[in-house]
């Protein structure tokens, strides 16, 4: 797996989240998408080495830790509430895909009604069709 396919597959599921955008508050080394103003995903690279950072419930992140050796506490965020994903052979691109969609979906819990662009509890449901 090339170094940079955790951040590949990771911005190519941003694309598909309604109101995510893409920032750079930090500098241009420090990609920070967020939903409104609230942050949800971060690329960066360390000692050569491209991460993703997550926000992620810390029973979920202390799982996830314990059962991924690529799955770090988050790189310069609190370590409860963050996760880091780093380049290796066992993350597979539906976990990435899902850990992106989990995050983006606990910031958007966190923003007043009338401003979620989705509803997080039902948000990528397949729709039943009529019959």
């Amino acid at each position: 797996m090339p170094n940079d396919t955790l951040q590949r597959w990771s911005r190519e599921r941003v694309e598909e989240l309604p109101g995510a955008h893409l920032a750079f508050p930090f500098g241009p080394e420090f990609a920070v998408y967020r939903i409104l103003d609230k942050m949800f995903m971060a690329h960066t690279v360390l000692r050569g080495e491209p991460l993703v950072i997550l926000k992620a419930k810390p029973a979920d992140s202390e799982v996830l830790r314990r059962a991924y050796p690529q799955i770090t506490p988050g790189y310069h965020m609190n370590k409860r509430h963050w996760i880091t994903l780093n380049p290796g052979k066992t993350l597979e691109r539906q976990l990435v895909e899902d850990l992106v969609t989990e995050s983006y979906l606990l910031v958007v819990e966190g923003l007043p009604r009338a401003k979620r662009p989705v509803d997080p509890g039902t948000f990528g449901q397949a729709k039943e069709g009529p019959g």
